[in-house]
């Protein structure tokens, strides 16, 4: 996939894999190569490669993705409905999502009561590593599973812990992960 696109408004991305912002304006001319989970991967007339999350998709001709209603995880326990949502987060270079990449360790969920500001719901506490200590992109896929975490209905506060203990190994890839990416 490489699609040109003419960027409709200014927006902002984060450069990969850096993770620092770049700022797009209106009228440039980017080149689609990822579109996975909302989030939109680029490349700049430059050779800048820039994530777009998935509120500027529309800078971009893409749909917003919304977040599911109560409606449609009424029947599912919240755990199995936030590992299924962070199952959209992508890390932008890769075509897996974080959950088959295996860099989601843990999603604990407790009801909290009312406290300051905040009503009585759901806090989700996800724990989640990289591919590399050094990896930039990770302030930028920590805020991903924030705000996918946090549209959830009855979650009214969302924690995100990364960790390298125990350090990320391709050993805790699914194997639909390792066939995608050739490895098996």
């Amino acid at each position: 996939m490489r699609e040109p696109r003419t960027v409709s408004r200014d927006i902002f991305g984060a450069l990969v894999p850096y993770g620092t912002p770049h700022e797009l304006k209106a009228g440039e001319t980017v080149y689609l190569t990822q579109s996975l989970g909302g989030s939109h991967t680029c490349v700049t007339e430059m050779g800048y490669m820039v994530r777009i999350d998935a509120q500027d998709a529309d800078a971009i001709g893409e749909r917003v993705d919304a977040a599911p209603t109560a409606d449609e995880i009424r029947d599912k326990p919240l755990d199995q409905v936030v590992w299924d949502r962070l199952k959209t987060c992508y890390d932008p270079e890769i075509p897996v999502n974080i959950v088959d990449l295996g860099l989601v360790y843990s999603v604990n969920v407790t009801e909290i009561e009312a406290e300051d500001g905040i009503g009585a719901g759901n806090k989700v506490t996800v724990r989640f590593a990289l591919t590399a200590p050094g990896c930039g992109m990770g302030d930028v896929l920590k805020q991903d599973i924030i705000r996918k975490v946090s549209e959830l209905p009855s979650v009214v506060r969302s924690d995100v812990d990364v960790t390298f203990d125990p350090p990320w190994t391709q050993d805790l890839m699914s194997d639909a992960a390792r066939l995608q990416l050739g490895l098996m």
